[in-house]
């Protein structure tokens, strides 16, 4: 592979062919490792903090046999927990800041049994989760300029109705802790309070709006879609995840699948400097072919010579690339650090992409499809210049020599 002195410039273009593999095989990795743990984040956290299922009440007729349905659905195969619980969206003010927030009714008991909120809230006392203390998203309470001990007022459209109109229904609550679940969307947004104290304002007594379902395996959820749909009938409306976030995560498996199509074309272009490389190879190293047939090697001797060499480039490119790029991705949150640090910019704007922290999840199996796309790439890429290498007629090129 080292060419003559007068032929340096094949050197440089095999140097182009590893570090093209190399920059391909580790770019494609990265990216697929950040779009897996962009998913996986996203989705644990919103299973997190919502269930795999929701069964919403009717507007006018909210579930006032919560405790007989729960004990129902519970019975259900696969399904582990039931949460019954009241959700509405209101308009939360404190002292000029006003932002529409939404409110969510939740047992003390309920919230501790998700292991995101439970994380979330650990640095929370709850043991003043009752009355009028309220638990907010510190996005939010950042955005108001409030911190824990301060009150909030909460207010509904939906209020009394008077002889000079319906007036709006107001309430003030205390802040007892901020949860922060890394996920910008809900620590922006939501507001937990107590579901008695929720039932009380809503002025719904003994009554709930949702009911929260979560189950032992996402691979189950038609199965007990149907069942919860035969069991309760027309009553509700039953959703669950992938409907609420359908549009979400298609765009982000349509962007993965297209990131993989796009980056395995820096691939491409470095099978073509393989190429390249060794057609100027085959003519530099003419003599020395010619001189190898005259000594009796076969046309299938000389095509190996020049496959392992095309061979070499791949497997070496490829492992220098995985290397490179399973290092990056097991440390990209470092490396976002230390970028921000000395740029001085954020890289990576929870606003934006609804995360806290970059996240990377390496899936070996992805791996394994990119090594050998690129080895197929850099085999395929030697078979035309070692099968013109072969065909050199000996005569011909010690007579050109």
């Amino acid at each position: 592979m080292r060419a003559k002195r007068r032929e340096g410039f094949i050197s440089v273009i095999t140097g182009f062919a590893f570090t093209g593999i190399a920059l391909g095989v580790a770019t494609l990795i990265i990216v697929m490792s950040v779009m897996n743990g962009f998913r996986h984040e996203l989705l644990s956290r919103i299973l997190g903090i919502n269930g795999h299922i929701g069964i919403m009440a009717p507007t006018s007729y909210p579930f006032n046999n919560y405790h007989e349905a729960i004990k129902d659905i519970s019975s259900i195969e696969h399904i582990t927990t039931v949460i019954p619980m009241i959700e509405n969206q209101l308009l939360v003010t404190a002292g000029r800041s006003a932002e529409g927030v939404m409110v969510r009714g939740i047992a003390k008991e309920d919230l501790l049994k998700k292991q995101a909120l439970a994380k979330a809230v650990a640095g929370v006392d709850m043991q003043y989760y009752s009355d009028d203390g309220i638990i907010m998203g510190v996005r939010l309470a950042h955005k108001m300029g409030l911190t824990e001990g301060d009150k909030i007022t909460l207010l509904s459209p939906n209020g009394k109705i008077t002889a000079f109109g319906t007036v709006p229904r107001m309430k003030s609550y205390q802040i007892i802790g901020l949860f922060d679940s890394g996920m910008f969307e809900y620590d922006s947004n939501f507001i937990f309070m107590p579901l008695e104290s929720a039932q009380l304002y809503f002025g719904l007594k003994n009554a709930v709006t949702n009911i929260d379902v979560t189950l032992d395996d996402d691979k189950y959820l038609e199965a007990v879609r149907d069942a919860l749909d035969k069991s309760i009938g027309g009553n509700a409306y039953i959703y669950d995840w992938k409907q609420s976030n359908a549009a979400f995560f298609n765009a982000i498996e349509v962007e993965r699948n297209v990131m993989f199509v796009i980056l395995t074309l820096i691939i491409v272009v470095a099978a073509f400097n393989i190429i390249t490389g060794l057609i100027m190879l085959v003519k530099d190293k003419g003599r020395d072919v010619a001189v190898l047939r005259t000594m009796g090697a076969t046309k299938g001797m000389i095509m190996r010579i020049f496959f392992m060499d095309g061979a070499f480039i791949g497997i070496v490119g490829t492992s220098i690339g995985v290397a490179l790029g399973l290092l990056v991705s097991y440390n990209i949150e470092r490396i976002r650090q230390f970028l921000q640090g000395v740029l001085g910019r954020d890289l990576f704007s929870a606003e934006i992409y609804f995360l806290s922290k970059l996240p990377a999840k390496v899936d070996i199996a992805e791996v394994a499809v990119v090594v050998s796309v690129a080895l197929l790439l850099s085999f395929a890429a030697t078979l035309y210049p070692a099968w013109r290498a072969a065909k050199m007629d000996p005569v011909e090129a010690l007579r050109y020599e």
